[in-house]
């Protein structure tokens, strides 16, 4: 493993270079200054979606789900909670299948909530369902 990952920022979506002995210390972007881990899931978009899953070096966990979905809205509040508890070690985000329906399309997602896990540009897993915050740490860490 590099002495350095590549992380890309959640406000600007530049990539930086952090050192992996510095990931837990609260690293900013060196280009906006926006915090590189905010401990809450990041919005991607059809533009934004690309760059953090090729160009990231830790996993993204990505939320596929609608604001109509009621399973969506109740998993939500874990899903965060998640976040603080896998972040610096895995990214968290967020699709809106109604705003970015090419996304689903492109990703085959039938079911809402779908967690995937991508690492690489590459899927790893996916899990239809919504699930507690437990659930969904347990089920990451045991795919990475």
């Amino acid at each position: 493993m590099s002495d350095t990952l590549h992380i890309v920022c959640p406000a600007c979506d530049a990539v930086n270079r952090i050192p992996v002995a510095r990931l837990g210390e609260g690293p900013k972007c060196g280009k906006c200054h926006a915090p590189l881990f905010a401990g809450h899931p990041t919005e991607l978009t059809t533009a934004r979606f690309q760059q953090h899953i090729e160009r990231s070096d830790i996993p993204v966990l990505v939320d596929f789900w609608a604001p109509w979905c009621a399973p969506c809205r109740m998993m939500a509040p874990a899903f965060q909670q998640a976040a603080t508890q896998l972040e610096p070690r895995v990214r968290l985000a967020k699709v809106d299948t109604e705003a970015e329906q090419a996304l689903g399309a492109r990703y085959g997602i039938r079911s809402i909530p779908t967690l995937a896990l991508f690492k690489n540009g590459r899927e790893l897993a996916r899990q239809p369902g919504a699930m507690g915050t437990a659930d969904i740490v347990r089920w990451t860490l045991g795919h990475l």
